[in-house]
């Protein structure tokens, strides 16, 4: 209970409000409340800063990665790569996990949205070496399904995704419902 109360406070903390658009390159992406946002912060295992459940490992990469801002220590939760899919910033972070690094990209803060500390993560400094781009997350899928070549989008052709829509239908809801909505609308 002591992590989860202690996050909340890092999330919700007033200081998150702070500018960190000093020295970004971040390129805009054009969505609403985008914000370029340079900054330094401890990467971290988004469920261990929140439970206390730890892994040596940080997850192997199947958790969700955030980062501890090292200005004001908020919790920012990293939740995309710079490629267009909406994926990859637990893949591009997880070789960092426990190390201070900088980082550049996109904040989006509105709390109307309720997005607070959403990060949309474009590079990845280690002190004292180049930044080096947040974008193998295809590449990376493409390693790791090499049966699932071929054109179209990723998730058309991931194995996950295609045992998932022929146990439970396109709409999640079985496939009878799907045949339905497919008679009555196609």
């Amino acid at each position: 209970m002591k992590y989860l109360i202690a996050s909340l406070a890092l999330i919700a903390s007033p200081l998150a409000a702070q500018d960190f658009s000093e020295g970004s390159n971040a390129k805009s992406w054009n969505l609403y409340a985008e914000v370029p946002a340079k900054f330094d912060a401890e990467v971290v295992d988004v469920l261990c800063t929140l439970t206390g459940d730890c892994p040596d490992d940080c997850g192997a990469g199947k958790r969700q990665m955030g980062l501890v801002r090292s200005a004001d220590g908020v919790l920012v939760l990293a939740m995309k790569n710079s490629q267009a899919a909406f994926t990859g910033a637990a893949v591009e972070l997880a070789p960092f996990c426990g190390q201070t690094v900088t980082v550049d990209g996109l904040m989006l803060d509105d709390p109307e949205l309720g997005a607070n500390n959403v990060y949309l993560l474009q590079t990845i400094q280690v002190a004292g070496s180049d930044p080096i781009k947040a974008n193998k997350w295809t590449k990376n899928w493409a390693a790791e399904h090499p049966d699932a070549k071929g054109k179209g989008p990723w998730f058309r052709r991931d194995p996950r995704v295609n045992d998932i829509i022929a146990q439970d239908g396109y709409l999640g809801l079985g496939l009878d419902v799907d045949q339905t909505f497919i008679d009555e609308n196609f």
